[in-house]
C-alpha cells in the first residue's frame, strides 16, 4: 500500500467516524440516518456529469451493492438505539476485516504475507476487544454487540461486492456516484414506506438536515476514497485500515459525546494503532 493510498484512507477513516457520530447524536436515528443519506444527493448530483458511466458487466455487483448499503444502514440504526457509539462502532468495523479477510483468502485467491496477517488481526483484535467494555450506565449491553455483529457482516459483505465492482466498472469514482444515488432512492423509499410522515417531518427539521448534509457529504468523500483506495491495494488492507476510524471514533465519542472513557478502550485503541503502523510498514 503506498503512501498515498495509506494516507487518503486514514482521511477516509476520520470522515467515516464523524459521519457516524452526527447519526449517533440525533433524538432519532432514524431522522439523523436519513438526514445524512439524502446529504449524499448535492454532492452525486454535482459529481455526476463529471464522472464516466461504469461498465455495463458491473451492474450486477452495483445492484447488490446499494441492497447491501441498505441493510447495512438499518442494522446500524438498530445498534445506535440501543448501544454507545463508543461500543457499537468498534465491533461493527472490526469483524468486517476479518470476514473480509477470510473471504479474500478463501475465495478470491488473495495472497497475504504472516505479517499482512498480523496486522489485519492486530486491527481486529483491538477493535473487537470493545466487545467486552460496559456501556455508559455500566452494565453490559449483548442486545447492542448483536446489532453490531450484524452491521458488522453487511460492511463485510459490501466492501467485497463494491470492491470486485469498481474493478469491473472500470471507474471507481463512477460506480460509487451512482451506488450513492442509488442507495439514497432505495432508503426513502423503505423510510417513506415503514416511516409514514417522516420524511414530512424531517424537512421542517433544519438542525437535522444541516447535520444530514454535513454528514451525507462527509460519508460520499470518505467511501468514495475507499472504494478508489479498492481499485489500488487489496480490498483486505484497505478495509483492515479504514476501521482505524476507531481511534477517531473513541475520540469523538468520549470528547463530545460524553460517553464513558476507561483503561479498555485506552488498550484496544493503542492495538490498532500498533495493527495500522504495521500495516504501514509491511506493505510500502
Amino acid at each position: 500500500m503506498t503512501t498515498p493510498v495509506f494516507l487518503a484512507v486514514l482521511l477516509a477513516a476520520l470522515l467515516h467516524a464523524v459521519w457516524n457520530a452526527l447519526v449517533k447524536g440525533g433524538s432519532d436515528k432514524h431522522a439523523a440516518m436519513t438526514g445524512v443519506v439524502l446529504g449524499h444527493l448535492p454532492i452525486v448530483l454535482i459529481v455526476l456529469p463529471f464522472v464516466p458511466l461504469p461498465d455495463a458487466a458491473a451492474l450486477t455487483w452495483l445492484l447488490a451493492g446499494i441492497a447491501l448499503h441498505l441493510g447495512y444502514q438499518l442494522f446500524l440504526i438498530a445498534g445506535y438505539h440501543v448501544g454507545d457509539l463508543t461500543q457499537v462502532y468498534p465491533i461493527a468495523r472490526g469483524s468486517a476485516p476479518l470476514i473480509v479477510a477470510l473471504v479474500s483468502i478463501g475465495a478470491l485467491g488473495v495472497v497475504l504475507t504472516g505479517a499482512e496477517m498480523l496486522a489485519v488481526g492486530l486491527i481486529a483484535a483491538g477493535i473487537l476487544s470493545i466487545a467486552l467494555v460496559r456501556r455508559a450506565d455500566g452494565g453490559r449491553n449483548p442486545r447492542a454487540v448483536a446489532m453490531a455483529l450484524g452491521t458488522g457482516c453487511f460492511i463485510a459483505a459490501y466492501s467485497l461486492v463494491d470492491g470486485i465492482g469498481a474493478r469491473v466498472a472500470g471507474t471507481a469514482l463512477g460506480y460509487w456516484t451512482w451506488a450513492a444515488l442509488g442507495n439514497a432512492v432505495l432508503f426513502v423509499v423503505w423510510t417513506a414506506a415503514t416511516k409514514p410522515g417522516l420524511l414530512r417531518r424531517l424537512s421542517r427539521d433544519r438542525r437535522t438536515m444541516t447535520h444530514g448534509l454535513l454528514g451525507g457529504t462527509a460519508s460520499y468523500v470518505a467511501y468514495g476514497i475507499v472504494v478508489w483506495a479498492f481499485t489500488q491495494a487489496p480490498i483486505a488492507l484497505v478495509t483492515a485500515l479504514r476501521e482505524t476510524s476507531i481511534v477517531f471514533a473513541l475520540l469523538i465519542g468520549v470528547g463530545l459525546l460524553g460517553e464513558r472513557l476507561d483503561l479498555a478502550k485506552v488498550a484496544s485503541t493503542l492495538v490498532t494503532i500498533a495493527g495500522a503502523a504495521l500495516l504501514r510498514l509491511v506493505r510500502p
